[in-house]
């Protein structure tokens, strides 16, 4: 018999002759595995999740123009692109562009915002809306205005534009910020100045002036902010009612870069892009806020297991070479090292730890999966990264544990041992 099948047949014999023990170190294995890895799915997964899903309920960073006082030019599409371009060389990003114009409804001065449907639609899953996005010829109204005029879906209203409204101020650019809950002006701020100035600059002459387009009402957004205040049209609409096109006032991100103070420096730092940008920090920091929370919780839970888990390892080995003290005095006498007798106690642990990482990798992705979905309400895809993480980090506490009693049992005097039998 080869000294390779001799050592396998002993390992085999020391397990199965002590099962009892060897369940304690499997089951002590088995928790570690299955609790370290529950957290850490959830952990990692749950957290890129909500960052995803936070990120669908508005931006996190809006660019305006610096404007010369030429008048309002806005964000051309060229500086639009080379603004994206530069938030997505950071991660990944969503956005949507808003042209903001002062106009009249029934001589009622309002804003009315210029949108791509699919952009804003792709930004803000949060907003509620009773009826259709805006479409040619259609309008979304938001519910403030909505209840002031009474309106309804399939109402008609006819918006009408005067240059003398919008000359001059911006205050239904690049102040509005629609779509975001920033504490900087909004479009709801931007509609009480924009028509104080358009009903001063258009004088009494023309002040009951109820001439324009007609636009039928096809949606009513709720959102509870400054979106409610605000009536939104396509691009396409808003550039046939103003007699022409420029550029948009604001751009809204919702990044996903892993510090956006960072994308808004590179933007701000570019002065020659005659752009700002900041951050929506409300939005960021709920999202980094329960992000942290997470994690701190995963790194002290993870520490108080560890430690568990090489008591509960160490000491049923430590029970083991206690039992088994006679045969390794035995085995001393005739010829065997302390390091053969070791390397038996290693393999043994490793096994134990193999074992129960196993069986704890699969019991702690059911937990983790019934965890995200009972208390989280997402699903959660295996991780085959983590699960090898996983079982070799037990293979390896679990030699670890090994290590104060195997140096124990490499102590062991043969002839006390001998003397005592």
């Amino acid at each position: 018999m080869t000294n390779t099948k001799m050592f396998l047949v002993m390992l085999w014999g020391a397990i199965f002759r002590r099962r009892g023990r060897a369940v304690m170190a499997v089951v002590a294995s088995l928790v570690g595995a299955a609790t370290l890895f529950c957290l850490a799915a959830t952990c990692i997964a749950v957290p890129q999740q909500m960052n995803e899903e936070m990120r669908s309920y508005g931006a996190n960073l809006i660019v305006t123009p610096i404007e010369s006082g030429d008048g309002k030019t806005g964000i051309s599409t060229a500086m639009v692109n080379h603004t994206t371009d530069m938030v997505r060389a950071k991660g990944e990003a969503t956005y949507a562009t808003y042209r903001y114009e002062n106009v009249r409804v029934n001589a009622a001065p309002y804003v009315l915002a210029g949108v791509h449907t699919a952009q804003v639609r792709a930004l803000n899953h949060h907003w509620n809306v009773d009826g259709a996005w805006p479409s040619a010829g259609n309008v979304m109204v938001g519910r403030d205005v909505a209840d002031a005029m009474g309106l309804t879906v399939g109402s008609r209203i006819t918006i009408g534009y005067r240059a003398s409204d919008n000359t001059g101020t911006t205050a239904a650019g690049a102040d509005s910020t629609s779509g975001t809950d920033s504490d900087s002006a909004s479009g709801a701020d931007s509609t009480g100045g924009s028509g104080d100035s358009g009903a001063s600059a258009g004088g009494s002459g023309d002040i009951l002036d109820t001439s324009g387009t007609e636009f039928r009402v096809c949606g009513i957004v709720d959102t509870g902010g400054s979106e409610d205040e605000i009536i939104y049209a396509l691009a396409s609409d808003v550039d046939k009612l103003a007699g022409g096109t420029r550029g948009v006032d604001v751009i809204e991100y919702s990044s996903g870069a892993a510090d956006v103070s960072q994308v808004v420096q590179s933007i701000n730092d570019m002065t020659s892009m005659h752009v700002q940008a900041q951050q929506v920090t409300k939005i960021t920091s709920s999202d980094t806020r329960i992000i942290t929370m997470l994690r701190t919780l995963f790194w002290m839970v993870s520490v108080v297991v560890l430690a568990l888990t090489l008591v509960g390892v160490s000491t049923t080995i430590s029970s083991i070479v206690a039992q088994r003290r006679n045969e390794i005095g035995l085995r001393k006498a005739l010829g065997a090292s302390s390091g053969s007798i070791g390397v038996e106690f290693y393999v043994e642990s490793g096994l134990y730890g193999l074992v129960g990482g196993l069986l704890g990798t699969a019991v702690g992705y059911l937990l983790a999966r019934l965890l995200t979905s009972t208390v989280f309400g997402r699903t959660l895809g295996f991780d085959w990264p983590l699960a090898v993480g996983s079982v070799l980090l037990s293979v390896i506490v679990a030699v670890l544990a090994s290590v104060p009693p195997v140096r124990r049992a490499s102590r062991i005097d043969p002839a006390v041992v001998l003397r005592e039998e």
